[in-house]
């Protein structure tokens, strides 16, 4: 589901578009009916999409555009007076496509498909920029189940208040994503506070969380993680690890009500983001009743699951070997940067039952022996990674054809580096025929040889 924003002083095609992408794909639709109404309802919302009409009573659709145009939006302008020069003008102004009334709705569906899928990439694209900094040894891949799961944390991650819920094995990187989230966030300037729910007792829990009155039984006066964290990101770390006996102090104040420092009697309210994890199934404990389904439901607002290592494609486990590779090789003076073959083949054969952590700490070790080496050859891993058969690490990621030929056509672009001539010869098919396919699949926005 994606969110439109028509712009149309008309209010019979506002509420009919509004229907139609209301029934074709169930997406939220807001409605304006003047160009100054819909730049405020554009900075609002921040829509997917928007629709702009090239007239509208109180500027043209032009003028919108120009006010909108340094925040890259994604726009389809519509007018009942076309021509080759307005849209040609529309175009270069930087609108994403240029009907003319009345419009073909099956066209309108697919440039509107078109148009939203752009606009998740330019915001996959800026939620990577913006957690490169972040200190994360999560890297997701490029498989089409990793850019999912990519988008949707860039999704949370732009949803500045939503609670969301990271799940996954131990060892998947539930707190680097947190961090990734956060970062990314318009909150990154902002606390970003952790909290390990497993270590909480009812004793520290209050204290812990909602901090301590000043002269409470001589104890000095201590701010809880709640406040430390206003203004930014509250993270509940193994959430599922908290006492029964705690978990209705917790939904309280993710219901937003205020709370008080133990042995104080001022109520406090702070502006905090929730995001939790948990390397354990809470719906299965919710159906135990050994987790509090309200709580769970608080927290799930948006639910983030990470995979194993032995459930992702190999493509993007050599991805992430080599990315740990070079973050650890900078703390190990005269290592190698480099996987022997036969080393490699071992990595990506072994299940990783500790996951990312796991694979580090391989990594790390195999740097240490191998150091002075040119490369860390399979003496160099533990005999448990040397002998892994892959018999268990099977893994079916189901793609159909189409699917299968974008990832190998993108492959071979990018191996010549976009050149199509070249990579429609490795290919085995004109370049006429490649360059069909490459806006088929929508590979490369710019013309190259």
């Amino acid at each position: 589901m994606a969110s439109i924003l028509i712009i149309d002083d008309e209010p019979g095609i506002t509420a009919a578009f509004g229907k139609f992408f209301r029934q074709h794909g169930g997406h939220a639709v807001v409605q304006s009916h003047t160009g100054e109404d819909g730049i405020a309802a554009w900075r609002r919302v921040r829509p997917d999409l928007t629709l702009l009409d090239v007239r509208l009573p109180d500027m043209s659709g032009f003028e919108v555009l120009d006010q909108l145009r340094a925040e890259a939006p994604v726009i389809i302008m519509i007018t009942a007076h076309g021509d080759v020069p307005t849209a040609v003008r529309a175009l270069q102004a930087g609108a994403e496509n240029f009907l003319t009334k009345p419009v073909d709705l099956p066209l309108l569906q697919l440039a509107a498909e078109r148009g939203i899928e752009k606009a998740q990439l330019r915001r996959l694209n800026r939620f990577i920029a913006q957690s490169r900094g972040a200190s994360s040894s999560v890297v997701l891949g490029s498989s089409p189940q990793m850019r999912e799961l990519a988008s949707q944390i860039a999704v949370l991650a732009a949803s500045d208040r939503t609670t969301g819920l990271i799940l996954g094995e131990s060892g998947t990187g539930k707190g680097a994503v947190a961090e990734q989230i956060h970062a990314a966030s318009p909150r990154a300037q902002r606390p970003f506070v952790d909290v390990n729910c497993g270590s909480l007792t009812a004793d520290s829990f209050d204290a812990e969380l909602f901090g301590v009155q000043h002269g409470l039984n001589g104890d000095p006066a201590r701010v809880g993680r709640i406040e430390v964290a206003d203004g930014g990101t509250l993270f509940l770390d193994e959430v599922g690890d908290l006492d029964s006996h705690l978990q209705p102090k917790l939904t309280r104040v993710l219901e937003g009500k205020g709370f008080r420092r133990v042995g104080g009697t001022d109520d406090i309210t702070a502006n905090v983001r929730v995001l939790a994890a948990s390397s354990r199934d809470l719906p299965g404990e919710v159906s135990a009743k050994r987790f509090r389904e309200d709580l769970y439901y608080r927290l799930a607002v948006m639910t983030v699951v990470l995979p194993p290592l032995r459930a992702r494609p190999r493509d993007d486990l050599i991805v992430l070997v080599g990315h740990l590779l070079q973050s650890v090789a900078h703390e190990v003076p005269g290592a190698p940067v480099r996987v022997a073959d036969e080393a490699f083949e071992h990595l990506l054969r072994y299940p990783w039952p500790g996951n990312i952590r796991e694979l580090r700490n391989v990594l790390e070790r195999a740097l240490l022996l191998a150091r002075g080496r040119d490369a860390i050859s399979a003496e160099f891993l533990p005999a448990e990674v040397r002998g892994a058969t892959g018999a268990q690490v099977e893994y079916h990621a189901p793609r159909s054809l189409s699917d299968v030929e974008r990832a190998h056509i993108d492959r071979v672009l990018r191996a010549h580096n976009q050149n199509r001539t070249r990579a429609a010869k490795e290919l085995g098919i004109s370049r006429a025929t490649l360059i069909k396919k490459i806006r088929r699949y929508h590979l490369t926005p710019d013309d190259r040889d």
